[in-house]
């Protein structure tokens, strides 16, 4: 399953766009669309079309591993949100998750229930990681 215009749409809406390199808020280096890795140091400077293409590789991980993560079926809404979630927070809170262990109850409900509570960075709530969430949510929730 490839995510969707839409789902790429909600991950620039809360990533943004930086072509500059800037440290997030927990410090980490970061460019284009929320691209991270050793690759991100400080000074660089990225174009348009790098950060198009980062978005699209970093995006092509992501399917993959919420592809073998969820054992359930998923519609494009629900694959969409799961992508974003783990753009933002790595494939390794989705996969050590209640919310993942609850999807693969077939709990769908109890999943979609989950997402709030991922809104914090750095041990602090951060209102546009409940933004974030809540969006990500709607849409897990929102028949295909």
């Amino acid at each position: 399953m490839n995510i969707s215009a839409n789902g790429v749409k909600l991950i620039q809406q809360f990533e943004g766009l930086r072509l500059k390199a800037y440290q997030d808020a927990v410090g980490v280096w970061t460019i284009g669309y929320g691209h991270t890795g050793p690759d991100v140091t400080p000074g660089l400077v990225i174009t348009q079309a790098q950060a198009d293409a980062l978005l699209a590789r970093d995006l092509s991980r992501f399917e993959a591993g919420v592809t073998r993560l969820a054992a359930v079926p998923l519609n494009q809404n629900q694959f969409d949100a799961l992508v974003s979630f783990s753009y933002n927070l790595g494939l390794g809170s989705l996969q050590n998750s209640t919310l993942l262990r609850l999807l693969n109850q077939r709990d769908y409900a109890g999943a979609a229930a989950q997402f709030p509570r991922w809104n914090k960075a750095g041990g602090k709530v951060l209102p546009g990681l409940t933004r974030r969430r809540a969006a990500e949510q709607a849409l897990f929730l929102q028949p295909a």
